[in-house]
């Protein structure tokens, strides 16, 4: 079974306030926006460059 991975990452105060209003205005927690707005990402990114394998690094 695979487990989650954890990721830190360094934010402004800025950024952080406007993510926790962006996230709560949609009804997610900044966790789960920042999980949506990372799945976008790889979305767009397949549709213009091919399905990225489990195995491609």
């Amino acid at each position: 079974m695979e487990k989650n991975k954890h990721l830190g990452i360094r934010i402004d105060d800025e950024t952080h306030r406007k993510l926790h209003y962006i996230s709560k205005y949609e009804g997610r927690s900044a966790n789960g926006q920042i999980l949506y707005l990372i799945r976008k990402c790889i979305e767009k990114f397949e549709q213009e460059h091919g399905v990225i394998e489990k195995n491609d690094k």
